[in-house]
């Protein structure tokens, strides 16, 4: 484990629950200051006090990253408890199924706004708080193999995380001469109530006829052998978060046990 995450100031937006927790306690464990932000207090609450339950270090916070004022709010929240901002996780996302035709205007701007726009929002101030501490930073944001191949009946879904790697492409170009790493993970089918939200999806439009039934389907061809746990997704945060990865930008890594082979 990188031993330099110690003491490092990190945001994991999203984190009240799913792939989030999951790496939010992964870099709680190696010393990192977590701020656990989600758009349900709750959630986020629980998390950062079984986090500080174990000896680490959390502040809960509740943010919408659809909001600005809101993001803000994370930001200065995180500095004052932390003293600054090393690393933030673009996290928080949703996703809906919906067969392509019937995707309506609605449909299409939900989930933009949440998956592109509040990841766009959160970048734009964690990296002016970056630039003003003058130190560089780390951006991670979580695209998905959606963000590599359009799925349908997910297309507006996989529209929003082409848009993240897009995202994650042009602000490493911005803002690389101000050491300001920025990079994306792409999961794969990952065992999380999102996926759930996914797979009942595909039966209440009468795409499967019972339950688990999409999960099972797009889980088959993984050449490991089994779907992803959230877990999974801890050791590509950590070398992220830390200095083993200060000579990588731009990139989009694939985490799915191989589905997508790019």
């Amino acid at each position: 484990m990188p031993s330099d995450l110690e003491g490092r100031a990190i945001v994991v937006t999203g984190s009240g629950r799913g792939i989030g927790e999951a790496i939010a306690r992964g870099l709680a464990a190696d010393g990192a200051l977590l701020t656990i932000a989600d758009i349900d207090e709750g959630n986020a609450s629980t998390v950062a006090e079984g986090i500080r339950a174990t000896g680490g270090k959390a502040i809960a916070v509740r943010v919408d990253v659809t909001n600005r004022d809101s993001v803000k709010a994370m930001i200065a929240a995180t500095v004052k408890a932390h003293g600054k901002l090393d690393v933030i996780f673009n996290n928080a996302g949703i996703a809906q199924t919906k067969p392509f035709l019937a995707i309506t205007e609605q449909d299409w701007r939900r989930v933009m706004d949440t998956n592109g726009l509040g990841v766009l929002i959160c970048m734009q101030e964690a990296i002016k708080q970056m630039i003003a501490q003058g130190r560089g930073g780390k951006v991670v944001n979580t695209a998905s193999i959606a963000g590599k191949q359009g799925y349908e009946p997910l297309a507006h879904y996989s529209a929003s995380k082409f848009g993240v790697v897009a995202l994650t492409q042009a602000a490493a170009r911005a803002f690389g001469a101000q050491k300001i790493n920025v990079n994306a993970i792409c999961p794969g089918v990952v065992a999380t109530d999102m996926w759930k939200l996914i797979d009942k999806g595909f039966k209440d439009e009468g795409l499967t006829s019972r339950d688990n039934e999409a999960f099972e389907t797009f889980s088959a061809g993984i050449l490991l052998g089994r779907p992803s746990a959230a877990d999974d997704l801890c050791g590509v945060s950590r070398f992220l978060a830390s200095s083993a990865s200060d000579y990588m930008t731009g990139q989009s890594l694939v985490v799915d046990g191989g589905m997508v082979l790019v």
